[in-house]
């Protein structure tokens, strides 16, 4: 049940992620989910780095953050145009 989760979890935030850097016409579902899990685990590190804090919000805002930031790395890099 909780891989079920996750991959759901996962998908929303890398949806939410693509929608923010625009490469949302570009990736499909597998990808937002792939995208959705790294990126929050990215977030995660990020707010704990920060020192960050501040409930459920502050994690989904995070996780979001981390989803775009990782869809940035990979623009640069030539995956996303």
């Amino acid at each position: 049940m909780n891989l079920l989760v996750t991959l759901i979890i996962g998908g929303i935030v890398g949806w939410l992620g693509s929608i923010v850097m625009k490469t949302n016409a570009q990736m499909g579902i597998i990808a937002n989910v792939i995208v959705g899990i790294i990126g929050a685990s990215l977030g995660a590190y990020l707010a704990g780095a920060l020192g960050l804090g501040g409930g459920q919000v502050m994690a989904w805002v995070m996780a979001v953050v981390g989803a775009a930031i990782l869809i940035a790395i990979l623009k640069a890099v030539g995956v996303f145009k």
